[in-house]
């Protein structure tokens, strides 16, 4: 599919299935600027196309981050700000697509600043998260599978916001597949009024106990203010060849 709507192979269905039984119609949407709504079949069923090219320069950050707002004003404030500083220097958001909390501080800060969304949500969250009808591109998915794999493939760099244990484990999904060498895209931690200070000390007592082995990179970068992120993502990039940065094939297709 072409122009506004996610370039998708699709394989081989189950026997006796039509693909309009195995997934729901790609449309036009034409309310609230929404420029498409996309709804992908189960993982089977398509291999979506890879945010692979120039790699070396940043286009897309995905932005893990809280469905609530926090208890410290700063953590909002931190979520605008971020949302402002990539609109303004022309790099998409790749976020989880709802429209509350950190999510949809960060969502509507770059929208509201000219800038490009990508929400990716899986369906039985549409509700729940409020998905933001705002964005250009709101990708509906299967499962958080589906969800994960779309998100790493369309980003360039991941950042964590301070958010709740959704964001911890994709943070640390990250790490992992860092770690065994399966991409070396940058990975940050807003570390926003000390917010990830607990998980940096875990991190160093694994590694001082040697389950995190002197062997195995553990390349996390840092930042105490949105205004620190962007400068600190594109100098990791600017390290990284392009062919590390991609997911191995072969693990994508079992996500």
């Amino acid at each position: 599919m072409e122009g506004n709507f996610i370039r998708m192979h699709i394989g081989a269905l189950p026997e006796r299935r039509t693909l309009a039984e195995h997934s729901f119609p790609c449309g036009e949407v034409s309310r609230a600027g929404i420029s498409r709504i996309a709804f992908i079949p189960c993982l089977d069923a398509v291999i979506p196309q890879c945010h692979m090219d120039s790699m070396s320069t940043i286009k897309t950050i995905c932005v893990y981050c809280g469905s609530g707002p926090g208890t410290n004003p700063r953590f909002v404030e931190s979520a605008v700000a971020l949302g402002k500083i990539m609109a303004e220097q022309g790099i998409g958001l790749v976020y989880g697509g709802g429209s509350i909390g950190l999510m949809g501080a960060v969502a509507k800060s770059v929208l509201d600043n000219g800038g490009r969304v990508t929400g990716i949500i899986p369906e039985f969250l549409t509700k729940r998260e409020n998905a933001l009808t705002g964005a250009q591109e709101l990708i509906v998915t299967h499962d958080m599978h589906e969800r994960k794999r779309l998100m790493f493939e369309r980003s360039d760099a991941f950042v964590a916001l301070p958010g709740g244990i959704g964001t911890l484990e994709e943070l640390v999904e990250q790490l992992t597949w860092q770690q065994l060498g399966r991409h070396s895209k940058p990975i940050l931690m807003a570390n926003i009024d000390n917010f990830w200070e607990p998980l940096l000390e875990l991190l160093k007592h694994m590694r001082s106990t040697a389950f995190i082995r002197p062997t195995l990179p553990l390349d996390v970068l840092t930042a105490d203010r949105a205004e620190d992120i962007l400068p600190r993502l594109r100098a990791a990039a600017a390290l990284a060849s392009d062919e590390a940065k991609k997911l191995a094939p072969d693990v994508a297709t079992r996500l």
